[in-house]
């Protein structure tokens, strides 16, 4: 079982305060509408909800920006929204939570990528997704890669949030990743299914079990297919290291030269995965550019995923409420 010691928890909380994180990827819009369902409707037998209230949270890679802001870093959020209601709600966000603006810009062909759930006594009635699933054009993605550019001697790591909404194009990927090894800066990967084997050389990689089956084409249920899935990976991408998370399965780290290494899930009670993965891997990053081993930073990752599936909806893990809760259980062994 791994324990981090007292001391070196302070040292690397210490160490989050200020770590600067370039955030690439599909930025998101979560609307929550909440009501009650008191009538059927005479148009359609479908439920009339009257609307108590309306909650606009980050989602995507804009949640892991905001993940970053509340573990102590300073994000620097990359991607696009449009020229929308959406995108200003969005803009308006960011200046609430002071994230830096300058690496969001606005394409006028593609909407604020936005997901509006309807919510009735904790009952989701119907999603609505807005969004453009094809790549950003050619001016864009120039303008991108030069914000990230200006920008890359200030970063002590760089997220790719991928959600297959079209920010991140094969070219941009190439690019970010040769620039941030040339320039010494980890970089992590949070993959979809669509560029997944575009991600080669970065310093991690994390997918979920059902991202790695869907592109291995192989089903992971027992122990020795998590450590072929694992080791495929690793061969396939050059990743320096592969964390697979596997659900109440915990997570497992695979890097060359070294046997696997198994973390158990930290939740408790389940309320809503929503999110967890943005968690994972802000946490991961950020610790691992405030000095924490591989190790450490999967330990610290995974335990905040754990946190954050405890609360409903859409929520950060923040900094006290981590460390507090890793202190508080090292005490009780």
């Amino acid at each position: 079982m791994l324990i981090i010691n007292k001391k070196e928890l302070k040292r690397l909380k210490n160490n989050f305060y200020n770590k600067k994180i370039g955030i690439i990827g599909d930025m998101m819009l979560d609307v929550y509408f909440r009501g009650e369902v008191k009538r059927i409707s005479p148009e359609a037998p479908v439920p009339v909800i009257e609307i108590d209230s309306e909650i606009f949270r980050f989602g995507g890679a804009a949640n892991c920006a905001l993940n970053i802001l509340t573990l102590g870093g300073i994000p620097f959020p990359v991607g696009v929204i449009g020229n929308d209601s959406n995108g200003s709600i969005f803009n308006s966000l960011l200046k609430e939570y002071k994230i830096d603006t300058a690496g969001i810009l606005i394409d006028e062909d593609r909407p604020t990528t936005t997901k509006t759930r309807v919510i009735s006594d904790s009952q989701h009635i119907v999603r609505i997704d807005k969004e453009h699933k094809n790549y950003i054009n050619s001016s864009m993605e120039k303008k991108l890669l030069d914000y990230v550019k200006s920008i890359i001697k200030d970063l002590d790591g760089i997220i790719l949030q991928d959600y297959n909404k079209g920010v991140l194009t094969p070219k941009l990927i190439k690019e970010i990743i040769s620039l941030a090894n040339k320039n010494n800066v980890l970089i992590t990967v949070d993959p979809k299914f669509n560029n997944f084997f575009l991600y080669k050389n970065v310093t991690l990689f994390k997918p979920n079990r059902k991202e790695a089956e869907d592109v291995l084409g192989i089903k992971i249920k027992s122990e020795s297919d998590i450590s072929k899935a694992g080791n495929l990976l690793l061969k396939k991408l050059k990743s320096k290291y592969i964390l697979l998370t596997l659900g109440e399965g915990g997570v497992a780290i695979f890097q060359e030269g070294m046997d696997e290494f198994r973390i158990p899930t930290k939740a408790r009670k389940v309320a809503d995965v929503s999110g967890a993965g943005d968690t994972v891997i802000s946490t991961l990053t950020i610790a691992m550019a405030a000095g924490a081993d591989i190790l450490k930073a999967s330990y610290l990752a995974n335990y905040a995923g754990g946190l954050v599936c405890e609360e409903v909806g859409i929520v950060p893990i923040e900094l006290d409420k981590l460390f507090n809760e890793v202190i508080n259980e090292r005490n009780s062994l």
